[in-house]
């Protein structure tokens, strides 16, 4: 008889932390390191970058254009936006 079994690999999940004193940068990486199951600690800065890249602004101009044709939902309140979503 043979038999298959099917496992499944689950892809790892990510959790980002935003600190607002950088002096503690250190210490939470150690803290981190010492959990079972932290596969890796990186730090990265994060930049408001503003450039504005010509695809990005072919997609404003699109959504531009179907705003003014009417070929958008709008709703007004979060109660309206939920009743969007559940009637999908």
């Amino acid at each position: 008889m043979i038999m298959a079994t099917a496992t499944s690999i689950a892809k790892p999940a990510q959790m980002i932390i935003t600190l607002d004193d950088n002096a503690l940068v250190a210490d939470i990486k150690r803290a981190l390191k010492m959990i079972r199951g932290i596969a890796s600690v990186r730090m990265t800065t994060i930049s408001d970058d503003k450039t504005i890249t010509p695809a990005m602004q072919r997609s404003i101009n699109k959504a531009r254009r179907e705003y003014a044709n009417g070929e958008t939902i709008s709703c007004r309140t979060p109660e309206e936006m939920q009743r969007y979503f559940d009637s999908l």
